[in-house]
């Protein structure tokens, strides 16, 4: 298999990893998404085969790891929380042994995980409706008017080992998401020992602990935490999505007039001499360095409102690259094949999704260069001379 070969099929392998953190979110303090997604990014960025590679991709993410459960830990703080009892404590274990046995939250996760990979593996094998478009080029609506038997024809024409493929990836993932499942049981039992330890008086839970014991209580116990991602449950949970998105959209001009009213934020560019030295005093620095950065600030604006008026005089790129865009958006609203109403389901669908990757990567560029920018003062503060 040639390099190029190893990272689709690697890239392709971590994107079911994904999908498998996905599934445990719900049951984590933080979910960890962007850790594994830089991984997965960083597939073409080497040889994935490498040991340095893999040492590598695991530093990353132990440490962006490291650094979520530092922050769960500030928001969370438990330092200051008095000592439990310790039979309060036992009672409480008693409870938690009961509503999560081991194996509790593999039966939760089947009930959501089984679909939703099945789903996936659908998608990201080359069945699904989009897929098949990218594919051969043919529009998504003509290629839902085929039947299943034929979309499956299609499919093992560009990968004729699909199914063996699916069979590997399923067969190396089911037992790892049942093992990280097992991992995660007793430190969740602990820790909700603890909460119920503190919630509940020494009689509330013995008196939990004997509705445990009989049939029915058993019978609850067994099945509350599966019923969390009960079809039904999640069925209900999506469609009472859209109603609250809209109250937000609905309700986003006045949020977003209410903020304009309000004062700006005050930047370091605006503080006087006597209002710095009053900050560095408090910040226990020497206030050169904010004057310093002051200054900075200040240059920077200077040299992008110059910028701005000379791409607008000598009829710069970016100046045209604007006018360009006016005259599309024109054009636009011009010619009705513009209008999304005219467009297919599915061609809305794929735009928008495109659309959102777009902007994604956009504002991971603008974070990526801000960062840049902070990073490269404060190189040139420390390097300065006195």
């Amino acid at each position: 298999m040639t390099n190029r070969g190893r990272k689709f099929m690697m890239s392709k392998f971590k994107t079911m990893l994904l999908a498998g953190t996905f599934a445990l979110a719900p049951l984590a303090t933080n979910a960890q998404e962007a850790p594994i997604a830089e991984v997965v990014a960083d597939d073409a960025q080497g040889d994935v085969s490498s040991e340095a590679f893999a040492a590598d991709a695991k530093a990353k993410m132990q440490k962006e790891m490291d650094a979520a459960i530092a922050l769960v830990e500030k928001m969370f703080d438990t330092s200051s929380l008095p000592p439990i009892e310790p039979a309060r404590l036992s009672l409480a274990q008693q409870s938690m042994g009961a509503l999560i046995p081991t194996g509790s939250l593999e039966k939760m996760i089947d009930n959501l995980y089984g679909k939703m990979f099945k789903t996936i593996m659908a998608e990201l094998g080359g069945q699904s409706d989009l897929m098949l478009s990218i594919k051969t080029g043919v529009e998504s609506d003509k290629i839902a008017t085929l039947d299943e038997a034929t979309k499956t024809k299609i499919a093992d024409i560009f990968d004729p080992h699909r199914k063996e493929r699916e069979d590997q990836i399923t067969k190396v993932l089911k037992p790892l998401i049942s093992e990280a499942l097992t991992d995660l049981e007793r430190p969740m039992r602990d820790g909700m020992a603890k909460a119920y330890a503190r919630k509940f008086s020494a009689a509330q839970l013995a008196d939990l602990n004997s509705f445990l014991a009989t049939p029915t209580g058993r019978l609850y116990a067994s099945e509350w935490m599966a019923l969390q991602a009960d079809p039904e449950v999640m069925v209900a949970v999506m469609k009472a999505l859209p109603p609250m998105v809209t109250k937000f959209m609905d309700r986003g001009p006045q949020i977003e007039k209410d903020m304009k009213e309000l004062p700006k934020e005050k930047q370091l560019s605006d503080f006087s001499d006597k209002e710095l030295a009053a900050l560095a005093k408090l910040m226990k620095v020497d206030v050169k360095v904010l004057k310093d950065q002051r200054d900075m600030w200040k240059t920077d604006a200077v040299d992008a409102t110059e910028a701005a008026a000379d791409a607008s005089y000598d009829g710069s790129a970016a100046d045209a690259v604007a006018e360009a865009a006016a005259a599309a958006a024109d054009y636009a609203s011009d010619d009705p094949a513009y209008d999304r109403s005219n467009w297919s389901e599915a061609e809305r669908q794929r735009v928008a999704e495109l659309q959102t990757a777009a902007d994604v990567a956009s504002s991971a560029a603008l974070e990526a260069e801000m960062e840049a920018v902070s990073n490269a003062r404060d190189r040139l503060i420390a390097n300065a001379p006195e």
